[in-house]
């Protein structure tokens, strides 16, 4: 891996994501040599991922090279690599482009798309956890308007313009409402031999209500907004089969569709090599003490979504969402500069900061600790806790300039079909 030889201790980092690359951050041009790892070569924002998805940004808005991340730190290196295995004996890891030794190791690949077993969801449904899968979506959305047009029949044009989201949490509900902004000012403006009130939009949530996670405040309130802009809102419905046209539930809802997209949740992305017992089998997450260190191992951590600490507060492991993986990877940079000095680390104590979603133009939803509330000003807050939370000075001012431009102009400008999916 041409990676050198150094007299400081070596900290291999498997993930760019916010657990990786704040855990660079805080352990940047310190006594250490750093090796960090990750199968993009960028780091993504994935918050805005389905504004990517719905024609709002473009990829490059929210993804921002790691190398440039590391570029000012000495002893920091990065490879372009997937890890595939892990010999804790000789502290060694096996990629896709060689074998190199670590002092301490650090997991953190985050998770990747659950489809609870079923195979044929898995093989027809579109998932939304990476940049290309975005850009899949916003490809098969914008062919399916062109296919629609041209349809011979009214029923191939329902199936092409019947849009089907599956999970109630703040992705499927922050999708629905941007694809419901495509019907609502796009459709009609740029298919006009189309009629955007044959478009139907679905999302499908297996709880009693949407945003399970949130408040009974934010679910009403996100129901509302999503209700107003057209969506239907199917709770307590739960998908059966897709077999890339019919939708099968556990009611008697039955929905024909060309596009189910599935937002359904996740599971954790481990690695193998380590002990059984180091995971939960059911949620794939690494058990991890109050330092993060992975139960059994001494050196190997894990950080944000792949790893579960019970607390009494989170008896099953932290939120997988940002925060954590942002609060737990600058605690580790501390606590191994304390390991490395045979000091006494300091336990992960999360600090909530709320949780908020938004539903399209002027409609979202905040809880905080002490206040919930939903609307313009939700909105507002919303919109600027995540332009200052991209990575990058450059990706924030484009992000502003494309919300600006389409708030102004009701208008989504990246709807190109750049590389045509197909299934």
């Amino acid at each position: 891996m041409n990676i050198p030889q150094s007299e400081f201790p070596r900290i291999v980092i498997i993930g760019g994501g916010f657990a990786g690359v704040n855990l660079v951050k805080s352990i940047a041009n310190k006594d250490l040599q750093v090796v960090l790892i990750d199968k993009h070569n960028y780091h993504t924002f994935q918050p805005l991922l389905y504004q990517v998805s719905s024609s709002g940004l473009e990829p490059d808005s929210i993804a921002y090279p790691l190398r440039k991340i590391i570029k000012k730190h000495r002893n920091t290196f990065f490879r372009f690599a997937e890890v595939e295995d892990i010999d804790a004996t000789k502290n060694e890891i096996s990629t896709s482009i060689g074998t190199l030794n670590y002092d301490y190791l650090v997991i953190a690949t985050g998770t990747k798309t659950n489809y609870f077993g079923n195979k044929t969801i898995q093989a027809n449904s579109m998932p939304m956890k990476s940049i290309p899968q975005a850009l899949n979506i916003r490809s098969l959305i914008l062919q399916n308007f062109e296919k629609a047009a041209i349809a011979n029949s009214e029923e191939d044009r329902q199936a092409y313009l019947n849009f089907v989201i599956v999970g109630g949490g703040p992705t499927g509900v922050e999708l629905a409402g941007a694809i419901a902004e495509l019907k609502n000012n796009i459709l009609p403006r740029d298919y006009r031999d189309l009629d955007s009130s044959d478009m139907q939009i679905h999302l499908l949530e297996g709880a009693s209500r949407v945003l399970p996670p949130m408040s009974e405040h934010a679910s009403k309130k996100a129901e509302k907004f999503l209700k107003d802009l057209g969506v239907q809102v199917h709770t307590n419905a739960i998908v059966k089969d897709y077999d890339g046209k019919l939708v099968t539930t556990n009611s008697d809802l039955k929905l024909n569709t060309e596009t189910l997209i599935w937002a359904a949740g996740v599971t954790g992305a481990p690695i193998q090599g380590l002990k059984a017992e180091a995971l939960i089998e059911k949620a794939n997450r690494y058990k991890v003490n109050r330092f993060n260190q992975i139960e059994g191992y001494d050196n190997i951590f894990a950080l944000g979504d792949i790893a579960s600490m019970s607390t009494d507060n989170y008896p099953k492991g932290h939120p997988q969402v940002a925060q954590p993986a942002i609060q737990q990877g600058k605690l580790l940079g501390k606590n191994l500069m304390r390991f490395i000095n045979k000091q006494t680390p300091k336990p992960f104590v999360y600090k909530d900061k709320g949780s908020m979603a938004t539903i399209g133009r002027n409609k979202a939803v905040v809880d905080l600790k002490h206040y919930k509330f939903g609307g313009f000003f939700a909105w507002f807050v919303w919109m600027f806790v995540h332009l200052m939370s991209l990575v990058g000075f450059r990706n924030r001012v484009i992000v502003f300039f494309n919300w600006t431009y389409n708030y102004i102009n009701f208008d989504k400008a990246a709807r190109l079909i750049i590389r045509p999916f197909k299934k």
